[in-house]
């Protein structure tokens, strides 16, 4: 049998993380005994854990401490190791692939901690004035030459913060229903994003068509103006079907008020996005007064940055569309910068695609009326999401009325 003996140091029992590190140990066919513990005595003091692991084989003992140490298991503490990276735009065999939690590296005698925090990506190490500095990098932003940290030894994450018990948000972080008071929770939002401005954090809405097509744009319009959201992320679908809205009236064809289909309204959103073209940009037919109202009308005129993320089922697009997936992830990684709060409302892909990029130290809040798209999202990894399924038309206007009665 091969062993080594690893750490876990934080709220490792009622998070349930220890639990979770001994059935990991155990489900990839190795065998764990505890060799220390150490309980916190109150509930802000911190439990210690010392674990030694068991495997028949060297391969399947580092197979099991790469896994549990994604989750705070550490090795004793060893400096890192580092090798350059061959070429632009390829890791060395070997790297050390990030999660999206706190996490650092050990150089020498100290801990480091990891900046730009982002799952899947390398940690790339330089020294700078006697100053050595860790940040995350995507794989498509290595140059030749940069060193890359290389396996698990001598570095550290931070597993996730319990939830608070008393929270109205500490019973959503279970299995995906909906079965939720949904006023409570949205409640318990609108008081999480005025927490966020105070603090100088950002609150960022992630969202999909749907939003203009259930009639509810007009909700988060009005969120938007009285200056609750500070960053839209979304495709060309939501922008053009919103526009579409403020020159006709109707979302696909269908007229808003009255739910039904109108003459030729099938070539609506195609007469939208060549409006746009025509003008050169959505904040330009804002500015001539071409588009009078709406999300896209709100965000211009209330200096809300965007960034519409392109597709291969994109008609047009609008000329504001980021058609380069990488650019558009780049723009994106740039303005999650200083996010606290990130709300996603009825949009699977575009959700997946922005809690790649978010820190776990982000609260993020998953709405939909499909719990495929809450489920999907956890488990591409963003496990600090709330899910909450319900129609997007009652969430917005329930947080609209939410965070007005703030302002009272």
């Amino acid at each position: 049998m091969y062993s080594e003996t690893v750490f876990l140091e934080g709220h490792i029992v009622d998070s349930l993380v220890l639990s979770k590190v001994l059935d990991l140990i155990l489900l990839n066919g190795g065998l764990y005994e505890i060799t220390g513990f150490t309980m916190g005595s109150t509930r802000t003091d911190i439990s210690r854990a010392e674990i030694m692991v068991n495997a028949e084989t060297r391969e399947l003992l580092d197979n099991i401490l790469h896994l549990i140490g994604q989750h705070g298991a550490t090795r004793p503490a060893e400096e890192i190791l580092l090798q350059p990276a061959p070429q632009e735009g390829v890791f060395p065999d070997g790297f050390y692939s990030t999660t999206n939690l706190e996490s650092a590296i050990r150089v020498g005698e100290t801990w480091i901690s990891v900046q730009d925090t982002e799952m899947d990506c390398a940690i790339v190490v330089t020294h700078i004035n006697d100053s050595t500095i860790a940040k995350c990098v995507p794989l498509h932003k290595i140059t030749s030459g940069d060193q890359v940290v290389i396996g698990d030894r001598g570095v550290r994450v931070t597993p996730l913060a319990r939830r608070d018990p008393g929270s109205v948000f500490s019973f959503m972080g279970s299995e995906v229903s909906s079965e939720r008071p949904k006023e409570l929770v949205i409640a318990g939002l609108a008081q999480a994003m005025r927490d966020a401005k105070r603090s100088g954090r950002k609150t960022l809405l992630v969202g999909g068509p749907a939003i203009i097509h259930t009639g509810a744009a007009k909700h988060l319009e009005t969120i938007i103006k009285k200056g609750w959201i500070d960053v839209v992320f979304a495709g060309n679908a939501l922008a053009t079907h919103d526009i579409e809205r403020a020159l006709y009236g109707t979302s696909l064809g269908v007229e808003l008020h009255t739910g039904q289909p109108i003459t030729h309204g099938h070539e609506h959103h195609l007469r939208a996005i060549n409006a746009i073209r025509a003008q050169g940009s959505i904040a330009a037919a804002v500015e001539n007064g071409i588009v009078t109202k709406g999300i896209m009308h709100a965000c211009v005129t209330n200096s809300v940055p965007f960034v519409l993320a392109g597709s291969i089922r994109d008609d047009g697009p609008l000329p504001d569309v980021v058609t380069d997936s990488v650019k558009a992830q780049d723009l994106m990684r740039e303005h999650v910068k200083g996010v606290g709060i990130a709300i996603m409302i009825a949009t699977t892909l575009h959700s997946v695609a922005t809690g790649n990029l978010l820190p776990a130290s982000v609260k993020t809040f998953c709405v939909d009326s499909d719990a495929d798209t809450v489920i999907k999202l956890m488990d591409r990894g963003t496990h600090q999401a709330f899910g909450l399924v319900t129609d997007c038309e009652f969430f917005l206007k329930e947080l609209a009325a939410q965070l007005d009665s703030l302002e009272k």
